[in-house]
């Protein structure tokens, strides 16, 4: 007999993501951007360098989607500017917006 899925509110596929190759601190993504990028960028934290790191607050910020305020993704994205500079990239230029 062929499974069914039963529609309606489920849980994420990303809430059963679960690494042992990351360990950032507790309350981390809610510091400052020269904090988060300085701790992502760390052995300790990321282990394989500033490349997973920068995965890791991609998938962090995917993840909060709509539930993010406006400030907080900014200082985010502005952790993510700094996290490409350590990886010697440079920092993208910003989207011009509207008015």
């Amino acid at each position: 007999m062929a499974r069914t899925q039963v529609k309606g509110k489920g849980r994420k596929w990303s809430a059963k993501v679960k690494t042992d190759s990351t360990h950032p601190s507790p309350g981390l993504f809610n510091e400052s951007a020269p904090k988060i990028a300085r701790a992502l960028a760390s052995k300790k934290v990321s282990p394989k360098g500033p490349g997973l790191g920068m995965r890791m607050l991609t998938f962090y910020i995917n993840r909060a989607g709509r539930n993010l305020s406006k400030s907080r993704r900014q200082e985010l994205q502005h952790a993510k500017e700094l996290l490409r500079e350590r990886e010697g990239g440079k920092a993208r230029p910003k989207k011009r917006t509207k008015k």
